[in-house]
């Protein structure tokens, strides 16, 4: 499973980068809105040159026109710019042409099966339910993931499972589990899969031990 960085902090992706795991990123309106007064291009391009693989750039436009016009353009910035579209009937016409084009297309806020089907039929690179807001809601976003996975290898569609809005250990490692092909995750997830409390006990035991031995 490859993992996304779900941010557009420069340090935050240049941290995970240097851990060797970052595999792409995921950026949205509310992400970008968190950097300040950024120019939305540039710093597009900043994440492009830390990360090598897929960077998603959300339109923001409502209508397809707006989206394919801007989707064009956001493709320009870098080769890996990959172009987010919402699971809107707009969005999935937009899904169409910018595929069609030769310009990929990952199709978010999926909630739904249903949704996931059309969005494959349209063409998408890549699919985002959003697990995180299903559970908040008293779903389970993790029976979408499956069913979602489930439904794809029937087929041989060329949309990858972008598991999203990720909240825990527990989702990434479940997603894993189902076989997601990639889990955009939030920098403060990605440090708690580092944690346990039996490896920094150990690490003190050996590290002290070391020390009652006279070593330096």
């Amino acid at each position: 499973m490859k993992f996304f960085l779900d941010t557009a902090n420069l340090d935050e992706i240049r941290e995970a980068a240097a851990f060797g795991i970052a595999d792409g990123v995921t950026t949205n309106p509310t992400l970008i809105s968190k950097e300040g007064d950024v120019d939305f291009k540039e710093h597009i391009a900043a994440i492009c040159k830390i990360v090598s693989g897929p960077v998603s750039a959300e339109c923001t436009s409502e209508e397809t026109e707006g989206m394919l016009q801007q989707g064009r353009e956001y493709a320009k910035i870098a080769p890996n710019v990959v172009i987010k579209c919402p699971l809107t009937r707009a969005g999935l016409k937009a899904t169409k042409q910018l595929s069609s084009e030769g310009i990929k297309v990952n199709v978010t806020l999926c909630f739904s099966a249903a949704q996931a089907i059309m969005a494959a039929k349209a063409g998408a690179s890549f699919i985002s339910p959003f697990i995180g807001r299903l559970d908040d809601i008293g779903e389970n976003g993790l029976v979408l993931l499956q069913d979602i996975i489930d439904i794809y290898r029937n087929y041989t569609w060329k949309t990858e499972v972008l598991a999203a809005s990720m909240r825990s250990p527990i989702h990434v490692i479940e997603a894993a589990r189902m076989g997601a092909d990639i889990a955009t995750i939030p920098f403060k997830v990605i440090d708690q899969l580092f944690n346990h409390p039996l490896t920094d006990k150990g690490q003190a035991q050996f590290l002290a031990d070391w020390h009652k031995s006279g070593r330096k």
